[in-house]
């Protein structure tokens, strides 16, 4: 029974760590080109509309890589900040990189932008800590002993 309630755990600090990656890429791809028009106030509907795409991006291509992480996590009980937060900052990385096209002969990156590795770096370390604070610092405490409540027998 701990290990459906965990799942259910799992499943919405997933959600949780990517709706907070697809701000992060949302935001940092959509904010020098708002710093520099002054057009009084921001109309939200093209906002929300690239949030749910920076949300549905991140969700459906790092799921894979997320699941290997998280099922190491609990199956030693990490439960470290700094764990989750290297992970998700290499996770981006790797992911990106993926994504852009590199050429591991070459050094190459084929990209959208000038900055988009540290945009990435800077999703997932936001994607670790936020899912650390919902299930990562309970990981692998479904299925530890509690501890007994007999005092040892002494000899």
């Amino acid at each position: 029974m701990k290990l459906i309630g965990r799942l259910f755990v799992i499943f919405f600090a997933c959600l949780l760590a990517s709706f907070a990656a697809g701000m992060v890429v949302t935001f940092a791809v959509a904010m020098p080109a708002w710093s520099q028009l002054d057009l009084g106030t921001m109309d939200q509907g093209p906002f929300e509309l690239m949030w749910a795409f920076g949300v549905i991006f991140i969700s459906a291509y790092a799921l894979v890589p997320l699941l290997i992480v998280v099922v190491a996590a609990e199956a030693f009980s990490i439960r470290s900040v700094l764990f989750y937060a290297v992970a998700g900052a290499l996770l981006g990385c790797v992911l990106y990189l993926q994504a852009a096209g590199w050429a591991a002969g070459t050094i190459n990156v084929q990209g959208f932008a000038r900055r988009e590795i540290e945009i990435m770096a800077a999703a997932g370390i936001v994607a670790g800590f936020v899912y650390w604070l919902v299930a990562g610092r309970n990981a692998g405490l479904w299925h530890e002993r509690p501890p007994s409540a007999s005092p040892p027998a002494s000899v």
